[in-house]
Formats: structure tokens, C-alpha cells, sequence
């Protein structure tokens, strides 16, 4: 009797979902889940009268698949992975492959895969992104890890993958080692700054202009059918469309505290490491934290006073000029995804190709966007793009929405509505093409009171200087070094 196709651990929804998508494109699934009666209750439910085999136990699972096993863990990030690692592995024989397709942190899929290729085994970490509807119909899957393990993985997961609108599976090997949840970590940055861009429309749109709910579910619907057309946007649309039982509108109930499980802050904090700007993601992030700091605000808003005005003189053509704020600002958070995957490209050795990685965006996942294929096209004309801000299509998107993205930032600032996504982009859109920046003054600071040198315009880079500031200081200095 032929054993299954692939094994599943981890019947959370993103499992169930994912084994289910397996079966409706004819692979036998074997699952297995530490709660038994979850692995009851999943087969005697949604999995009823599919070809989904239910295991008791690892040993189970190990016995009911063919050779080389494939086996993908769903389950908690960091020490659940870890612990599951520990107790299939000895089940396992040379050659067999395990698939970690949840939100592990790409320096532990790095790790993992060392150590299991020293027991033979071929490891895999695949950022999967698309949540609940994209496991079940089709996510964008990005694996990297041991390229031997692909030909035995790529019939199932390019399968079970989103398809573009051109046929093209929405999955295809990313790099070694942790490439693939890396590409994913910055995914999910990536979604971040474009929830908080679409925020802050909304914000200015509520507040500063005074439309009701039906007239902003308008503007994101038309929004939709243009240059924002995205899963984001369209979902933004239905949510501000919906109401509840009494017919209020349901986002009015919401408590304005967003969570995080921390890809966002693991994208900053790479970022930082690696000397690459994510300042619209940061700023994403740091706005969740703020926003969980509720009874702080609260607090702040009685005894500050600061509350937000409208926008009584916006003048004609203010929500246009807030489609170009968000527009320009999603460019600049893209344009400074791929430049943190270009650093990490240098930093661990990894030939990435970033036009794939924005076809494997294009649908599927959260980010899912029209103009992913100008990214991708941008790649295919130049490889070596230092930064998609210097490819003509995004010269000339930026170069029309500047002046609404301008007004806008200064519109708002005026009257007191936060805008850090707009204002952070439209800062780092002007430090990027300035030829001078004032942090020569920074590094003659640092060389007054540390002694830390500096160099110079008139020689060649890396050679260093110091000046003794105050007539003072002695001949000794500290030395330059990059943290």
C-alpha cells in the first residue's frame, strides 16, 4: 500500500487549511497534531470524506509516508519548533525533508538547517503568507534552506500556490539558509508600513475632512480599480462599508489598539544590523506600540489638549492629494524592503532574485498589489537596481504625487494629525537624493568630544582625521568603526 504524500504537523486553522488545499489538488495528506482529540475532531469535520489520514502519534506519521518523507511543521515559532525538531528527527532516515512553514526567525532556520544537515536530513524554512483564505486556496510560499530538498517539495508546494493572473505559481525557491523567512520577515514589514499608510488615510479622511463611513468606503472602492488596487485597500473598502445589528458602523466599536507578533520588529531591528533604511516600517511598528499605550494617551489627550482640527480649508482635490500621500509612501516602504534584501543578499552570501520575489507577491499574499509587476519589471530591466526609487516607471510615479504628498504632510501636521508613515517616506525620499546632508556637523561632533575622526571630501574614502577642537586634546583618538 502506497504511503502519503506529505505529512502535516499542526492543526491550527493555517494547517488545516493548508492539508485541505493538499488534498483538493490530489496529494494524500497524513496529520498529526499534540492535542489527538484536535486530529479527531479535524478528520470527523472539515476533513471528512477526503483522502486525509489521522496519525496518534510522530512514529505514526513517520510509518505513513513515502520515501523521502516530507514532513511540514505548523506549529508556534521558536521553542515549539525547536522541541518538535527534537522528537521527529531520529524518526527520520538520510535524505528526508522537514518543512518549517511558520513565522520562525530566519537566524533560527539557519541554524536548523546546520544542524540537521549534519544527521542527513534536509531542512526547509518557507514563509507562507496569505492567512486563513490564502492557505486554504492558494498563499504565496517563499522556501529557502537546503536547495537539494526542492525537487522533492516543488510539485506540492508550487500546486497548492496562488496563481498570477499569467498562470505563474506564486512559490519558487528563494536562497539557502534562512532566505526564505528572511524574504517573508520583510514580507510582513512590508505589510505593516502598507497598513499604516491605508491608516492614516483613514485618519485624515475621519477626522480631518469629516466624511462619513458610506462616503470613505467610496474612495477606497475607487481607490481599488487604479494605481492602489490591492488586497489591502479592497479589504479596507469593506470594512469601512460595514455596519453592526444597530446600524453603526462596526470600526466605530473597535478599540484603537493594534498587536503585533513581531515580524515588523525583527524587519527593524535586521534593518539596523545591516545599515539598510526601514524608516516607514519602523515607524509602523512604533505606531502599534503607541497605540497600546492607550491609557497613556487618554491621560495625555485631558491635560495636553491636543486635539486634531479639520481640515476646514483642504481645498478641491484633498482625497486625491491623500491617494498620492499613500501612494509615494508605499514606494519608498517597498524600495526600502528590497534594499534590506539586497544588504542581507551582501551580508550572508545569498544570490536573491528580487524580480522573483515580487512575483511571488503578486497574489496570495498580504501584500498582494497591481503594481508588484512594475517591480518586477523594474528588476528584469536593470538586476543590479541599487533601489527601485532609481528606476524610470517609480522616477516618474513619485516625481507626479510629490505635491500631493507634500500638501498633505503639511496640511496635517498643521492641525495636529499624526501622519509618521507619510512624513517618515517623504523625509527619506529627500535624504536619498540629497547630495549633501548636514551629517558632516554629526561627524565633527562625534570627533570633538570622542575623538572618533572623520573623512574628508578632498581624499580618497577611508582615510580618517582628527582635529584637536578645543586646543586641548592630546594626540590619541579613538579610532573609526561602523556598529
Amino acid at each position: 500500500m502506497a504511503g502519503a504524500d506529505i505529512g502535516l504537523i499542526g492543526l491550527a486553522v493555517m494547517g488545516q487549511n493548508l492539508v485541505l488545499n493538499m488534498d483538493d489538488h490530489g496529494f494524500t495528506v497524513a496529520v498529526y497534531n499534540r492535542t489527538t482529540a484536535r486530529t479527531t475532531e479535524f478528520l470527523d469535520g472539515r476533513a471528512k470524506g477526503t483522502k486525509v489520514i489521522g496519525t496518534a502519534t510522530l512514529e505514526e506519521l513517520a510509518a505513513s509516508l513515502d520515501s523521502p518523507r516530507r514532513i511540514m511543521m505548523m506549529v508556534k515559532a521558536g521553542r515549539a519548533v525547536d522541541a518538535t525538531i527534537g522528537q521527529l528527527a531520529p524518526l527520520l532516515d538520510e535524505g528526508d525533508i522537514i518543512i518549517d512553514g511558520g513565522n520562525s526567525h530566519f537566524e533560527d532556520t539557519s541554524r536548523r538547517a546546520r544542524e540537521l544537515r549534519e544527521r542527513g536530513l534536509l531542512f526547509v524554512g518557507a514563509g507562507i503568507s496569505g492567512g486563513e483564505e490564502g492557505a486554504r486556496r492558494g498563499p504565496s510560499i517563499m522556501p529557502g534552506g537546503e536547495k537539494a530538498a526542492w525537487p522533492q517539495i516543488e510539485g506540492i508546494l508550487r500546486a497548492i500556490a496562488a496563481k498570477a493572473k499569467d498562470g505563474t505559481p506564486c512559490c519558487d525557491w528563494v536562497g539557502p539558509d534562512g532566505a526564505g523567512h528572511y524574504t517573508k520577515m520583510v514580507h510582513n514589514g512590508i505589510e505593516y508600513g502598507d497598513m499604516q499608510v491605508i491608516a492614516e488615510a483613514y485618519h485624515l479622511m475621519r477626522v480631518g475632512l469629516g466624511m462619513t463611513y458610506p462616503e470613505m468606503a467610496g474612495v477606497f472602492c475607487d481607490w481599488n480599480e487604479g494605481l492602489l488596487d490591492s488586497y489591502l485597500i479592497g479589504i479596507t473598502a469593506d470594512i469601512l462599508a460595514h455596519a453592526d445589528e444597530q446600524g453603526r458602523p462596526t470600526l466605530e466599536n473597535i478599540l484603537d489598539v493594534a498587536g503585533q507578533k513581531g515580524t515588523g520588529k525583527w524587519a527593524v531591528l535586521s534593518s539596523l544590523d545591516l545599515g539598510r533604511p526601514m524608516t516607514l516600517v519602523a515607524e509602523a511598528v512604533h505606531s502599534r506600540v503607541v497605540s497600546g499605550m492607550r491609557r497613556h494617551r487618554i491621560e495625555a489627550a485631558e491635560i495636553l489638549g491636543a486635539k486634531a482640527g479639520r481640515l476646514a480649508d483642504a481645498g478641491e482635490g484633498f482625497v486625491d492629494a491623500v491617494h498620492d500621500a499613500l501612494y509615494a509612501s508605499k514606494i519608498v516602504s517597498y524600495a526600502q524592503g528590497f534594499m534590506l534584501l539586497k544588504g542581507a543578499a551582501v551580508e550572508y552570501g545569498w544570490d536573491l532574485d528580487y524580480g522573483s520575489i515580487a512575483r511571488l507577491w503578486r497574489e496570495g499574499c498580504i501584500i498582494r498589489a497591481a503594481f508588484l509587476d512594475d517591480i518586477a519589471a523594474a528588476f528584469d530591466r536593470r538586476p543590479d537596481l541599487p533601489s527601485l526609487l532609481l528606476d524610470k516607471f517609480f522616477i516618474d510615479a513619485l516625481g507626479r504625487a510629490e505635491a500631493g504628498w507634500r500638501r498633505v504632510v503639511t496640511a496635517a501636521v498643521g492641525i495636529g494629525i499624526p501622519v509618521p508613515a507619510y512624513s517618515s517616506a517623504l523625509a527619506f525620499y529627500d535624504a536619498y537624493r540629497s547630495e549633501r546632508l548636514p551629517t558632516n556637523l554629526v561627524s565633527a561632533q562625534r570627533d570633538y568630544f570622542g575623538a572618533h575622526t572623520y573623512e574628508r571630501v578632498d581624499h580618497p574614502r577611508g582615510e580618517f582625521f582628527h582635529t584637536d577642537w578645543a586646543g586641548t586634546g592630546g594626540g590619541a583618538i579613538s579610532g573609526s568603526y561602523q556598529a
